[in-house]
């Protein structure tokens, strides 16, 4: 069965939010509908439907016209099995001594290489983007350098593959969180598959707002693989949580956008160890001073 999309921009989070609203009026009704902030600083929100056939174009160019949105771009996707198709063409992700890999290519593990099974279904965090890449080479740069982490958090985990990384080469129970208890269950999934039970701890929360999390504290090292405006809110608590001489591992930022969170956690105590950029996305490495 095709699928239609129907997707346009315009500015403001409520304004977005109201257009998303109506979008669930139209007949056809969309069987989905999404709305999400553009991280690249313009202010823009994308609105998208998604219907299971073709779209009342005239209803979408009221609603555009009522919203003060653009006009919107009807598509109709293929009838493919995509996670069939990301399983043929994802390959495995190298990084450091990590290999992420999915299930169909578990016969190409290199010897002496610290394996993540993830597959590619799963929620954020399969390695490939440059975000959860980034972190995967920053923990490599501290094992490397000698550090060995005791107290380890991840936050905002998605598939939990940082906190499971670092279960992987050091002993003791690491903590995962998300806000999404969807993702909370993926990551515990994600952490029997590994053979991680009892070395992973999942846990739904926001930030370190979590009674595990605050028995723990501080920690010697926290990642937080999310986005710039969550990671310039969560600034303090970094630096509450963790503790003298630790460090922070952050991603989920826009190459633009790094010298506003460098800033930031500047003033909170902290201090850049290094600094990578994948594409777009810069990944920092953090001390607390």
């Amino acid at each position: 069965m095709p699928t239609f999309t129907a997707l346009t921009t315009l500015t403001g989070k409520d304004a977005a939010e109201a257009l998303g609203e109506a979008m669930e009026t139209l007949i056809p009704e969309p069987y989905g509908v999404g709305v999400f902030e553009i991280e690249d600083g313009s202010g823009l929100w994308e609105v998208g439907g998604y219907f299971n056939e073709a779209p009342d174009v005239a209803g979408l160019a009221l609603l555009a016209t009522m919203h003060q949105a653009k006009d919107f771009t009807v598509s109709e996707l293929p009838d493919v099995d995509w996670v069939a198709k990301v399983k043929r063409e994802l390959a495995p992700v190298v990084a450091g001594r990590f290999f992420v890999y999915g299930s169909h290519d578990a016969d190409q593990i290199p010897e002496g290489s610290v394996a993540l099974l993830i597959e590619a279904a799963m929620a954020f965090g399969t390695g490939h983007h440059g975000t959860t890449l980034g972190c995967l080479r920053a923990l490599d740069l501290l094992a490397e350098r000698g550090f060995v982490g005791k107290n380890v958090a991840d936050i905002g985990c998605g598939t939990a593959v940082l906190a499971m990384a670092a279960a992987k080469i050091w002993d003791g129970v690491m903590m995962a969180s998300d806000i999404d208890q969807v993702a909370v269950d993926v990551a515990e999934a994600n952490v029997t598959a590994n053979d991680l039970a009892g070395r992973v701890k999942c846990v739904e929360a926001a930030g370190f707002d979590h009674p595990d999390l605050q028995a723990k504290a501080p920690f010697d090292l926290v990642f937080a693989n999310i986005l710039k405006g969550p990671l310039i809110a969560l600034s303090p608590d970094m630096a509450s949580n963790i503790q003298s001489g630790g460090y922070a591992i952050l991603s989920g930022i826009l190459n633009p956008q790094a010298d506003e969170v460098v800033a930031t956690y500047g003033e909170n105590g902290f201090t850049v160890i290094n600094r990578e950029e994948i594409t777009d996305w810069t990944c920092l490495l953090l001390q607390k001073q």
